[in-house]
């Protein structure tokens, strides 16, 4: 039972051939940023990225080639839909096109799944894409009702990560209360209630707390104010909320471990090794924290504070001083797990794995 994993980055895609849940072999295909300038969509780096994919399989152990039962990409922007596994069908391949939803590369990982599997009349699935949709209805309100919230976040990896948690504490998923808080990049927090994700912060956005690239939420009246004042156009104000946010705008980089790094040489009395200042690193990253605490304990009472788990998960997790300080504002909620990093390679094959030999239904997506 052997499982292709593709997961398409904007320069690199990722690969791997799990045998069940035993990873046999993976890899890192990089991209020339000058290579991809080629091609005027992302779309357009169809073949180029398949056909990198199809040479790395053919150099592996040739029963590999001939013996996948499956091809799993990671899943892209597309109309909001309920968590699961999807067959990679006509309707999908059209919208991601398209780019129907929006542009990303993630939305390849579909469509290469399904030019690879289609060769060997084996299946191709997507799973948990980031437009998972399970919102209760009173959390979509907002103030103003020509806009609702919107349910866009870091699904791959919450779901699975949140199976695991339940794993822990010995219930089904469906049966757990959790509270999940994916820190990257960009930082969601969602609680699961029921087997769904009922309430979740919008991250592609940079909705909630601040993170690595996210500016978070706003005060409205200050942000409708620097949006006159700077005349800028929507291109430039997105990238400002989304990408050039967050611990990016306030030092200047977006590798943790440097900040990481510069506190820890600080407290052991040590130089400064680069020109980050070690005790603004430390308030803006306990800041970091601090507002990350205060959106996980905002979910509480949407299940009247009987929460079974905190989870911590994603690149942040590997830290520390952030589990540390998290952990000591929102342990009084429940028991806090952590599972660091992104697990989304582990995932995507536990997904197909599912499909195939557990019976998990297999959905149809409809544009």
């Amino acid at each position: 039972m052997l499982i292709l994993v593709v997961n398409p980055g904007s320069t690199s895609t990722k690969v791997a051939v799990y045998e069940r849940m035993f990873e046999r072999f993976h890899a890192t295909l990089t991209h020339d940023v000058r290579e991809l300038s080629r091609f005027p969509r992302i779309a357009d780096q169809l073949q180029f990225r398949t056909q990198m994919v199809s040479q790395w399989l053919q150099g592996l152990e040739w029963p590999v080639v001939r013996e996948l039962a499956a091809v799993i990409g990671r899943g892209g922007l597309l109309r909001p839909l309920p968590g699961g596994v999807y067959s990679v069908n006509q309707a999908m391949k059209e919208d991601l096109r398209a780019a129907r939803y929006g542009s990303h590369a993630s939305n390849l990982g579909a469509l290469i799944a399904d030019q690879l599997a289609r060769g060997r009349g084996i299946p191709a699935f997507v799973a948990d894409p980031v437009v998972v949709d399970e919102l209760d209805v009173l959390a979509r309100y907002t103030g103003l009702p020509e806009i609702s919230r919107k349910s866009i976040f870091h699904a791959l990896n919450q779901r699975a990560t949140a199976r695991r948690a339940a794993r822990e504490l010995g219930k089904a998923y469906e049966e757990c209360t959790l509270i999940v808080a994916h820190m990257g990049g960009g930082t969601s927090v969602g609680i699961h209630l029921g087997g769904r994700v009922v309430d979740v912060n919008n991250a592609l956005d940079g909705d909630g707390p601040f993170s690595i690239e996210r500016a978070g939420r706003l005060p409205p009246g200050d942000w409708l104010r620097y949006i006159l004042a700077r005349g800028e156009d929507a291109g430039a104000l997105q990238r400002r909320l989304a990408g050039n946010g967050g611990i990016v705008a306030h030092l200047g980089v977006n590798d943790a471990r440097e900040v990481d790094e510069a506190i820890d040489r600080h407290l052991e009395g040590l130089a400064p090794a680069g020109a980050l200042d070690p005790l603004r690193c430390l308030e803006v990253l306990t800041a970091l924290c601090y507002q990350t605490a205060k959106e996980i304990c905002s979910l509480a009472p949407v299940a009247s504070g009987r929460i079974d788990a905190v989870v911590l998960t994603g690149g942040l997790a590997h830290s520390q001083r952030v589990v540390r300080e998290i952990s000591g504002r929102v342990a009084f909620l429940a028991p806090v797990l952590v599972f660091p990093g992104e697990n989304e390679m582990e995932a995507l094959a536990a997904a197909a794995l599912d499909a195939l030999e557990k019976g998990v239904e297999v959905r149809e997506y409809k544009g």
